[in-house]
């Protein structure tokens, strides 16, 4: 294969993951030839409704899956948090990078950090996960939906729209807006998305020879804990868009899970942590769902999914 081709969203952020993919495998390949195949998926089109209502964030990844079927493209780059824990039968996902900081950031023009945010100020932030946590630490504070690329909701935030907003502080790190953090949110406080921070590479189930070009790429123990984070979000019914949070770190030969479930107003969280051996990574991640479903996990979810 002389000339590959990656389908991208067109946002800032995902066309830097692209060309960071792009560059990756021109140092890796110096004569493969790499196009970026750029799009406006539906989860880009639709930014006044909440994720929750349109669909979730497989709307952002369901064109490029798309272009690669109709072989307009040969792999798709992703944040590893937005691709559904089902793949679908036609699809791979061979290529897990290594991961940036899996943490979320409070950014805010008035307050230093997110426990000092008063009770009536307006939280920006587009996931329930986010909102569930914020609520069990301040009960009274507005949580308002904030959708857009990381340059439109730092914007709303700047016009006043907003006295703090979260993100992610992968995307905020890879687009140099190192200035722009007011807190790095200890995970203590705020648990992240499952497979937060981690750039996945998918492509066509069976193309042996796009499997082998991107196969460099691949970080093992990203990987390992990315898939430990899948396995818990699968067994609690596999919604991106439920109030979910799950993060796996590699100890030596051990993964340790730290997960939970909580209630969209934050009035019950209910969390938990589970090691075990990196051979075991499925099971770990199960067996942990499996506690929190039997804590009480089982009846928010079902109530949110009814």
């Amino acid at each position: 294969m002389q000339i590959l081709k990656i389908a991208t969203r067109n946002s800032p952020l995902a066309l830097w993951q692209a060309e960071h993919v792009k560059q990756r495998l021109i140092d890796k390949h110096p004569d493969l030839k790499v196009e970026l195949v750029s799009m406006t998926t539906e989860g880009d089109r639709f930014l006044e409704a909440p994720l929750v209502a349109i669909g979730g964030k497989g709307l952002f990844i369901k064109e490029l899956e798309q272009a690669i079927l109709n072989n307009d493209a040969d792999i798709a780059v992703h944040s590893m948090k937005d691709v559904t824990v089902e793949l679908p039968d036609e699809f791979a996902l061979p290529v897990i990078m290594k991961r940036e900081d899996a943490r979320d950031v409070f950014i805010s023009n008035n307050y230093k950090n997110l426990s000092e945010i008063p009770e009536n100020a307006i939280l920006g932030t587009s996931s329930l996960r986010r909102q569930s946590q914020v609520k069990a630490l301040h009960p009274k504070v507005t949580t308002k939906d904030l959708r857009g690329n990381v340059g439109t909701r730092l914007r709303k935030l700047d016009e006043g729209e907003y006295d703090a907003i979260i993100l992610a502080a992968a995307g905020i790190l890879r687009l140099g807006l190192h200035d722009r953090i007011t807190q790095l949110i200890p995970e203590s406080m705020l648990l992240s998305a499952i497979g937060q921070g981690a750039i996945g590479i998918e492509c066509r189930a069976g193309d042996s020879e796009v499997a082998d070009l991107i196969a460099p790429l691949n970080d093992d123990a990203t990987t390992l804990c990315v898939k430990t984070e899948r396995a818990f979000s699968r067994r609690l019914y596999g919604g991106c868009q439920l109030p979910i949070a799950g993060q796996a770190q590699l100890i030596g030969n051990k993964i340790r899970l730290t997960g939970l479930v909580a209630r969209v107003d934050g009035s019950e969280v209910i969390k938990s942590e589970l090691s075990g051996d990196i051979t075991e990574y499925d099971n770990i991640g199960i067996s942990l769902a499996e506690r929190l479903l039997k804590r009480g996990a089982d009846e928010i979810l079902k109530e949110l999914l009814n």
